[in-house]
């Protein structure tokens, strides 16, 4: 094993989850039919290997059940002052021994935190 290369993350609408990703800074690595009434949506930040994909098909991912995925940042106020700009809504940054956290939740209520 190398590393981890996507995340599913469930959604009902794609267009607007991508919108909404894309917002946060991830780029659009693949776009492309896949299986009956499918879209494979799979989108990444530059230069890492790993990437989420906007799944629809999977019955025991609901929509809104994805808590645990954590982006790294080296500037969480930073991040907080642009996410708000752009009409995202983050939560109150979290002081805790491992680090300073803030989270926002994607438009089906799963949860990104941001970690500094």
């Amino acid at each position: 094993m190398k590393t981890i290369e996507i995340i599913s993350i469930p959604v009902t609408n794609q267009e607007r989850s991508k919108q909404f990703y894309e917002d946060l800074g991830f780029t659009l690595i693949a776009e492309a039919p896949f299986g009956p009434e499918q879209k494979w949506v799979q989108l990444g930040f530059p230069g890492h290997d790993a990437s989420i994909t906007l799944v629809t098909w999977f019955p025991n991912m609901p929509p809104g059940c994805q808590q645990g995925f954590v982006i790294k940042t080296d500037s969480l106020e930073q991040d907080i002052e642009e996410l708000t700009t752009k009409g995202i809504a983050v939560g109150k940054i979290d002081e805790t021994p491992w680090g300073r956290f803030a989270n926002v939740k994607d438009p089906d209520g799963n949860t990104v935190s941001f970690h500094q």
